[in-house]
Protein backbone atom coordinates (compact mmCIF):
# COMPACT_ATOMS: atom_id res chain seq x y z
CA UNK A 1 0.00 0.00 0.00
CA UNK A 2 1.28 3.71 -0.73
CA UNK A 3 0.55 6.77 0.70
CA UNK A 4 -1.80 7.31 -1.46
CA UNK A 5 -4.01 4.52 -0.68
CA UNK A 6 -4.63 0.56 -2.15
CA UNK A 7 -3.49 1.59 -5.82
CA UNK A 8 0.25 2.08 -6.13
CA UNK A 9 -0.34 3.19 -10.28
CA UNK A 10 -3.24 5.70 -8.76
CA UNK A 11 -0.50 8.83 -10.06
CA UNK A 12 -0.49 8.02 -13.68
CA UNK A 13 -3.56 6.89 -14.06
CA UNK A 14 -4.78 10.21 -12.57
CA UNK A 15 -2.48 11.57 -15.28
CA UNK A 16 -3.85 9.74 -18.43
CA UNK A 17 -7.47 10.33 -16.77
CA UNK A 18 -7.12 13.95 -16.63
CA UNK A 19 -5.58 14.24 -20.65
CA UNK A 20 -8.62 12.18 -21.57
CA UNK A 21 -10.87 14.98 -20.33
CA UNK A 22 -8.27 17.56 -21.75
CA UNK A 23 -8.87 15.65 -25.38
CA UNK A 24 -12.26 15.66 -24.78
CA UNK A 25 -13.02 19.32 -24.24
CA UNK A 26 -10.80 20.29 -27.22
CA UNK A 27 -7.56 21.25 -25.77
CA UNK A 28 -4.08 19.71 -26.30
CA UNK A 29 -2.02 17.75 -24.46
CA UNK A 30 1.88 16.80 -24.70
CA UNK A 31 2.94 13.39 -25.21
CA UNK A 32 5.65 11.87 -24.20
CA UNK A 33 8.32 8.82 -24.89
CA UNK A 34 8.94 6.29 -22.51
CA UNK A 35 12.74 7.11 -22.20
CA UNK A 36 14.31 10.81 -22.88
CA UNK A 37 15.76 11.24 -26.10
CA UNK A 38 13.96 8.50 -27.96
CA UNK A 39 11.32 10.86 -29.63
CA UNK A 40 10.73 14.79 -28.82
CA UNK A 41 7.07 15.38 -27.02
CA UNK A 42 4.30 15.46 -29.04
CA UNK A 43 1.23 17.94 -28.84
CA UNK A 44 -1.68 16.02 -29.22
CA UNK A 45 -5.20 17.10 -30.18
CA UNK A 46 -8.39 15.29 -30.79
CA UNK A 47 -9.93 16.21 -34.16
CA UNK A 48 -13.32 15.58 -33.45
CA UNK A 49 -13.14 17.99 -30.49
CA UNK A 50 -10.95 20.67 -32.41
CA UNK A 51 -11.83 24.45 -32.02
CA UNK A 52 -10.61 27.35 -32.92
CA UNK A 53 -9.28 27.84 -29.04
CA UNK A 54 -7.56 24.18 -29.03
CA UNK A 55 -6.04 24.47 -32.53
CA UNK A 56 -4.67 28.56 -31.47
CA UNK A 57 -3.14 26.55 -28.69
CA UNK A 58 -1.94 23.67 -30.96
CA UNK A 59 -0.19 26.41 -33.16
CA UNK A 60 1.91 28.55 -30.31
CA UNK A 61 3.10 25.05 -29.12
CA UNK A 62 3.69 22.56 -32.28
CA UNK A 63 6.09 22.68 -35.10
CA UNK A 64 2.38 23.18 -37.20
CA UNK A 65 0.48 22.68 -39.48
CA UNK A 66 1.60 19.11 -38.26
CA UNK A 67 -0.23 15.69 -38.91
CA UNK A 68 -3.27 14.33 -38.69
CA UNK A 69 -3.05 10.68 -37.60
CA UNK A 70 -5.84 8.25 -38.71
CA UNK A 71 -6.80 4.32 -38.54
CA UNK A 72 -5.55 2.89 -41.61
CA UNK A 73 -8.89 1.83 -43.09
CA UNK A 74 -10.23 5.46 -42.25
CA UNK A 75 -7.50 7.36 -44.30
CA UNK A 76 -7.83 4.88 -47.04
CA UNK A 77 -11.62 6.63 -47.08
CA UNK A 78 -10.19 9.69 -46.71
CA UNK A 79 -7.50 9.37 -50.06
CA UNK A 80 -9.71 7.53 -52.20
CA UNK A 81 -6.94 4.89 -52.90
CA UNK A 82 -5.59 2.21 -50.69
CA UNK A 83 -3.09 2.57 -48.24
CA UNK A 84 -0.23 0.36 -47.03
CA UNK A 85 -0.96 -0.73 -43.13
CA UNK A 86 2.34 -1.21 -41.75
CA UNK A 87 1.27 0.32 -38.37
CA UNK A 88 -1.82 1.29 -36.23
CA UNK A 89 -1.84 4.95 -38.15
CA UNK A 90 -1.44 6.36 -41.22
CA UNK A 91 0.09 10.29 -41.15
CA UNK A 92 -1.49 12.33 -43.58
CA UNK A 93 -0.06 16.29 -44.04
CA UNK A 94 -2.12 19.07 -43.98
CA UNK A 95 -1.76 22.54 -45.46
CA UNK A 96 -1.87 25.35 -42.70
CA UNK A 97 -5.28 25.97 -44.70
CA UNK A 98 -6.95 22.75 -43.92
CA UNK A 99 -6.52 23.35 -40.15
CA UNK A 100 -10.02 24.46 -39.76
CA UNK A 101 -12.34 22.35 -37.28
CA UNK A 102 -15.38 21.67 -39.60
CA UNK A 103 -12.43 19.88 -41.85
CA UNK A 104 -10.79 18.35 -39.07
CA UNK A 105 -13.94 16.36 -37.97
CA UNK A 106 -14.96 15.74 -41.70
CA UNK A 107 -11.67 14.13 -41.91
CA UNK A 108 -12.33 12.57 -38.91
CA UNK A 109 -16.12 10.98 -38.74
CA UNK A 110 -16.89 9.24 -42.26
CA UNK A 111 -20.76 10.58 -41.30
CA UNK A 112 -19.89 13.96 -40.95
CA UNK A 113 -19.99 14.58 -45.27
CA UNK A 114 -17.30 17.59 -44.75
CA UNK A 115 -14.65 16.77 -47.14
CA UNK A 116 -14.83 18.86 -49.72
CA UNK A 117 -11.28 20.72 -51.31
CA UNK A 118 -9.75 18.43 -49.03
CA UNK A 119 -6.62 16.98 -50.31
CA UNK A 120 -3.98 15.54 -47.93
CA UNK A 121 -1.04 13.35 -48.99
CA UNK A 122 0.91 10.62 -46.73
CA UNK A 123 3.64 11.62 -44.23
CA UNK A 124 6.21 9.82 -42.01
CA UNK A 125 4.43 8.35 -39.03
CA UNK A 126 5.78 9.95 -36.19
CA UNK A 127 7.07 7.47 -33.44
CA UNK A 128 4.61 8.04 -30.69
CA UNK A 129 1.25 7.19 -33.31
CA UNK A 130 0.27 4.55 -31.83
CA UNK A 131 0.03 5.77 -28.13
CA UNK A 132 -1.67 9.18 -29.40
CA UNK A 133 -4.70 7.17 -31.09
CA UNK A 134 -4.83 5.01 -27.64
CA UNK A 135 -5.10 8.14 -25.63
CA UNK A 136 -8.04 9.15 -28.25
CA UNK A 137 -9.69 5.66 -27.92
CA UNK A 138 -9.70 6.12 -23.97
CA UNK A 139 -11.59 8.77 -24.36
CA UNK A 140 -13.86 6.79 -26.81
CA UNK A 141 -13.45 10.26 -29.19
CA UNK A 142 -12.73 8.77 -32.71
CA UNK A 143 -9.48 7.99 -33.12
CA UNK A 144 -8.02 10.81 -35.26
CA UNK A 145 -5.83 12.95 -33.43
CA UNK A 146 -3.80 15.86 -34.94
CA UNK A 147 -0.02 15.69 -33.98
CA UNK A 148 2.99 17.96 -34.25
CA UNK A 149 6.72 17.90 -32.51
CA UNK A 150 6.96 20.24 -29.41
CA UNK A 151 9.05 23.04 -30.60
CA UNK A 152 11.89 23.69 -28.22
CA UNK A 153 10.84 27.32 -28.02
CA UNK A 154 7.58 26.69 -27.25
CA UNK A 155 8.67 24.17 -23.98
CA UNK A 156 8.06 27.76 -21.42
CA UNK A 157 4.61 28.56 -23.47
CA UNK A 158 3.68 24.34 -22.21
CA UNK A 159 4.67 25.42 -18.77
CA UNK A 160 2.75 28.75 -18.67
CA UNK A 161 -0.17 27.31 -19.95
CA UNK A 162 -0.44 24.47 -17.82
CA UNK A 163 -0.52 22.14 -20.82
CA UNK A 164 -1.06 18.78 -19.31
CA UNK A 165 1.60 16.16 -20.08
CA UNK A 166 1.23 12.08 -20.36
CA UNK A 167 3.56 9.58 -21.16
CA UNK A 168 3.15 6.42 -23.53
CA UNK A 169 4.39 4.06 -21.16
CA UNK A 170 1.21 5.46 -18.96
CA UNK A 171 -1.70 5.00 -21.60
CA UNK A 172 -0.70 1.13 -22.40
CA UNK A 173 -1.09 0.47 -19.19
CA UNK A 174 -4.28 2.38 -18.12
CA UNK A 175 -6.48 -0.41 -19.54
CA UNK A 176 -4.72 -3.19 -17.19
CA UNK A 177 -4.58 -1.38 -14.24
CA UNK A 178 -7.96 0.33 -14.56
CA UNK A 179 -9.50 -3.51 -14.59
CA UNK A 180 -7.53 -5.20 -11.72
CA UNK A 181 -7.82 -2.21 -9.86
CA UNK A 182 -11.67 -2.05 -9.35
CA UNK A 183 -12.93 -2.27 -6.43
CA UNK A 184 -17.06 -3.34 -5.04
CA UNK A 185 -18.88 0.17 -3.76
CA UNK A 186 -21.84 -0.15 -2.84
CA UNK A 187 -24.35 -2.88 -2.93
CA UNK A 188 -28.05 -3.63 -2.65
CA UNK A 189 -30.82 -6.04 -2.47
CA UNK A 190 -32.96 -5.31 -6.22
CA UNK A 191 -35.35 -7.78 -6.55
CA UNK A 192 -36.81 -7.88 -10.45
CA UNK A 193 -39.78 -9.26 -11.90
CA UNK A 194 -38.09 -12.53 -13.34
CA UNK A 195 -35.73 -13.06 -10.47
CA UNK A 196 -36.92 -11.70 -7.33
CA UNK A 197 -33.89 -13.01 -5.30
CA UNK A 198 -31.26 -10.51 -6.69
CA UNK A 199 -28.96 -7.90 -5.40
CA UNK A 200 -26.71 -5.39 -7.50
CA UNK A 201 -23.07 -5.06 -6.74
CA UNK A 202 -21.45 -2.14 -7.90
CA UNK A 203 -17.65 -1.44 -8.93
CA UNK A 204 -15.45 1.33 -9.46
CA UNK A 205 -12.43 1.83 -11.22
CA UNK A 206 -9.46 3.56 -9.23
CA UNK A 207 -9.66 6.77 -10.70
CA UNK A 208 -13.33 6.56 -9.90
CA UNK A 209 -14.30 7.30 -13.17
CA UNK A 210 -16.63 4.16 -15.11
CA UNK A 211 -18.56 1.77 -12.93
CA UNK A 212 -19.62 -1.34 -13.62
CA UNK A 213 -22.26 -3.75 -12.21
CA UNK A 214 -22.62 -7.26 -11.60
CA UNK A 215 -26.28 -8.33 -11.17
CA UNK A 216 -26.92 -11.27 -8.75
CA UNK A 217 -29.18 -14.05 -8.55
CA UNK A 218 -29.38 -16.31 -5.66
CA UNK A 219 -26.30 -16.47 -3.85
CA UNK A 220 -23.96 -17.67 -6.61
CA UNK A 221 -20.73 -17.62 -4.04
CA UNK A 222 -21.91 -21.04 -2.77
CA UNK A 223 -22.64 -23.07 -5.99
CA UNK A 224 -19.79 -24.79 -7.52
CA UNK A 225 -20.05 -23.51 -10.73
CA UNK A 226 -22.86 -21.24 -11.21
CA UNK A 227 -24.00 -19.32 -14.63
CA UNK A 228 -22.11 -15.99 -15.69
CA UNK A 229 -23.35 -13.58 -17.88
CA UNK A 230 -20.79 -10.93 -19.51
CA UNK A 231 -23.05 -8.42 -20.90
CA UNK A 232 -21.95 -5.31 -22.38
CA UNK A 233 -24.05 -2.62 -22.01
CA UNK A 234 -26.42 -1.56 -24.97
CA UNK A 235 -28.80 1.54 -24.06
CA UNK A 236 -30.57 0.96 -27.18
CA UNK A 237 -31.03 -2.39 -26.71
CA UNK A 238 -31.46 -2.86 -23.35
CA UNK A 239 -33.41 0.53 -22.52
CA UNK A 240 -35.17 0.96 -25.43
CA UNK A 241 -35.81 -2.58 -26.96
CA UNK A 242 -33.81 -1.55 -30.06
CA UNK A 243 -34.72 -4.22 -33.05
CA UNK A 244 -31.49 -3.29 -34.35
CA UNK A 245 -29.50 -6.11 -32.05
CA UNK A 246 -30.77 -9.07 -29.44
CA UNK A 247 -29.27 -7.03 -26.84
CA UNK A 248 -32.02 -6.94 -24.26
CA UNK A 249 -33.54 -10.30 -25.36
CA UNK A 250 -29.99 -11.70 -24.38
CA UNK A 251 -29.85 -9.04 -20.86
CA UNK A 252 -33.62 -10.09 -19.59
CA UNK A 253 -32.98 -14.30 -21.24
CA UNK A 254 -30.05 -14.62 -18.63
CA UNK A 255 -31.58 -13.10 -15.97
CA UNK A 256 -34.75 -15.30 -16.15
CA UNK A 257 -32.70 -18.41 -16.61
CA UNK A 258 -30.43 -17.87 -13.41
CA UNK A 259 -33.23 -17.62 -11.51
CA UNK A 260 -34.92 -20.84 -13.28
CA UNK A 261 -30.71 -22.66 -12.49
CA UNK A 262 -30.93 -21.38 -8.78
CA UNK A 263 -28.16 -18.98 -9.13
CA UNK A 264 -25.93 -16.80 -11.43
CA UNK A 265 -23.94 -13.36 -12.04
CA UNK A 266 -24.50 -11.09 -15.01
CA UNK A 267 -21.84 -8.43 -15.14
CA UNK A 268 -23.03 -5.35 -16.43
CA UNK A 269 -19.67 -3.86 -18.05
CA UNK A 270 -19.51 -0.45 -19.13
CA UNK A 271 -18.48 -1.11 -22.74
CA UNK A 272 -21.29 0.22 -24.81
CA UNK A 273 -20.63 -0.65 -28.62
CA UNK A 274 -18.08 -3.50 -28.02
CA UNK A 275 -16.03 -1.02 -26.39
CA UNK A 276 -16.31 2.32 -28.63
CA UNK A 277 -19.38 4.27 -26.93
CA UNK A 278 -22.71 4.98 -27.86
CA UNK A 279 -21.95 8.26 -29.84
CA UNK A 280 -19.73 6.06 -32.32
CA UNK A 281 -21.61 2.79 -32.22
CA UNK A 282 -24.94 5.53 -33.59
CA UNK A 283 -22.04 6.49 -35.61
CA UNK A 284 -21.70 3.02 -36.71
CA UNK A 285 -25.16 2.78 -37.29
CA UNK A 286 -25.13 5.48 -39.93
CA UNK A 287 -22.13 3.23 -41.46
CA UNK A 288 -24.46 0.07 -41.30
CA UNK A 289 -27.75 2.22 -43.17
CA UNK A 290 -25.06 3.01 -46.08
CA UNK A 291 -24.35 -0.64 -46.18
CA UNK A 292 -21.61 -1.48 -44.33
CA UNK A 293 -21.92 -4.51 -41.82
CA UNK A 294 -21.18 -3.89 -38.34
CA UNK A 295 -17.71 -5.22 -38.02
CA UNK A 296 -16.93 -2.86 -40.97
CA UNK A 297 -18.54 -0.43 -39.50
CA UNK A 298 -16.62 -0.23 -36.34
CA UNK A 299 -13.60 -0.57 -38.90
CA UNK A 300 -14.63 2.39 -41.12
CA UNK A 301 -14.61 4.65 -37.55
CA UNK A 302 -11.09 3.72 -37.31
CA UNK A 303 -11.80 1.41 -34.33
CA UNK A 304 -11.63 -2.43 -34.23
CA UNK A 305 -14.02 -5.16 -34.99
CA UNK A 306 -13.91 -5.79 -30.56
CA UNK A 307 -12.15 -3.13 -28.08
CA UNK A 308 -13.37 -4.70 -24.93
CA UNK A 309 -11.34 -5.51 -22.05
CA UNK A 310 -12.25 -8.39 -20.35
CA UNK A 311 -10.03 -8.57 -17.36
CA UNK A 312 -12.53 -6.48 -15.94
CA UNK A 313 -15.24 -9.55 -15.88
CA UNK A 314 -11.97 -11.53 -14.05
CA UNK A 315 -11.77 -8.90 -11.58
CA UNK A 316 -15.15 -8.57 -10.87
CA UNK A 317 -15.69 -12.38 -10.36
CA UNK A 318 -12.84 -12.77 -8.55
CA UNK A 319 -14.05 -10.10 -5.46
CA UNK A 320 -17.35 -11.95 -5.65
CA UNK A 321 -15.74 -14.74 -4.40
CA UNK A 322 -16.09 -17.25 -7.98
CA UNK A 323 -13.29 -18.96 -9.56
CA UNK A 324 -15.72 -21.26 -11.29
CA UNK A 325 -18.34 -20.85 -13.81
CA UNK A 326 -20.43 -21.50 -16.58
CA UNK A 327 -20.32 -19.02 -19.48
CA UNK A 328 -23.72 -17.92 -20.44
CA UNK A 329 -22.53 -17.07 -24.34
CA UNK A 330 -21.95 -17.41 -28.03
CA UNK A 331 -18.74 -16.14 -28.12
CA UNK A 332 -15.93 -18.21 -27.79
CA UNK A 333 -13.62 -15.39 -27.39
CA UNK A 334 -14.85 -14.62 -23.80
CA UNK A 335 -14.07 -17.95 -22.99
CA UNK A 336 -10.60 -17.72 -24.06
CA UNK A 337 -10.17 -14.09 -22.60
CA UNK A 338 -11.67 -15.26 -19.02
CA UNK A 339 -9.43 -18.50 -19.24
CA UNK A 340 -6.58 -15.98 -20.18
CA UNK A 341 -7.59 -14.02 -17.05
CA UNK A 342 -7.21 -17.24 -14.51
CA UNK A 343 -10.99 -17.69 -14.89
CA UNK A 344 -12.28 -21.68 -14.55
CA UNK A 345 -14.71 -21.86 -17.10
CA UNK A 346 -15.78 -25.49 -16.84
CA UNK A 347 -18.64 -25.53 -19.69
CA UNK A 348 -20.53 -23.07 -22.22
CA UNK A 349 -24.27 -22.76 -22.09
CA UNK A 350 -25.48 -21.58 -25.62
CA UNK A 351 -27.41 -17.93 -25.51
CA UNK A 352 -29.51 -17.53 -28.58
CA UNK A 353 -32.04 -15.68 -29.94
CA UNK A 354 -34.28 -15.82 -33.04
CA UNK A 355 -34.07 -12.75 -35.58
CA UNK A 356 -36.65 -10.26 -35.25
CA UNK A 357 -36.69 -9.40 -38.89
CA UNK A 358 -34.39 -5.99 -38.10
CA UNK A 359 -31.58 -7.67 -36.67
CA UNK A 360 -31.36 -10.47 -39.23
CA UNK A 361 -28.19 -9.73 -40.83
CA UNK A 362 -26.99 -8.27 -37.86
CA UNK A 363 -26.92 -12.01 -36.34
CA UNK A 364 -25.80 -13.46 -39.25
CA UNK A 365 -22.86 -11.12 -39.22
CA UNK A 366 -22.34 -12.61 -35.34
CA UNK A 367 -21.80 -15.83 -36.86
CA UNK A 368 -20.30 -15.37 -40.14
CA UNK A 369 -17.27 -12.71 -39.17
CA UNK A 370 -17.45 -12.97 -35.14
CA UNK A 371 -17.60 -16.96 -35.48
CA UNK A 372 -20.59 -16.61 -32.43
CA UNK A 373 -22.47 -20.08 -32.53
CA UNK A 374 -25.45 -19.45 -33.59
CA UNK A 375 -27.68 -21.84 -35.86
Amino acid sequence: MTAEGTYPTLHYLRAVHRAVAELRRGTPVLLRADAEGVAPPLVVLAAETAGATGLAEFSRLGAVPGVLLLAPMRAAAVLHRPVEQVGVAVALRLSQDLLSECLLRGLADPTADQLVGASPDTAPVPALAGAALALAKLGQLLPAVLVAPLRAEAIHTAATLDVLSVSAADIGAYPRAMAIGLRRVAEADVPLENAPQSRIVAFRAPDAGIEHLAIVVGQPEKMDAPLVRLHSECFTGDLLDSLRCDCGAQLRGAIQRMAEDGGGVLLYLAQEGRGIGLMNKLRAYAMQDRGLDTLDANRALGWGADERNFLLAATMLRELGIARIRLLTNNLDKISALVACGVDVVGREAHEFPPNGVNDHYLATKAKRFGHLLG
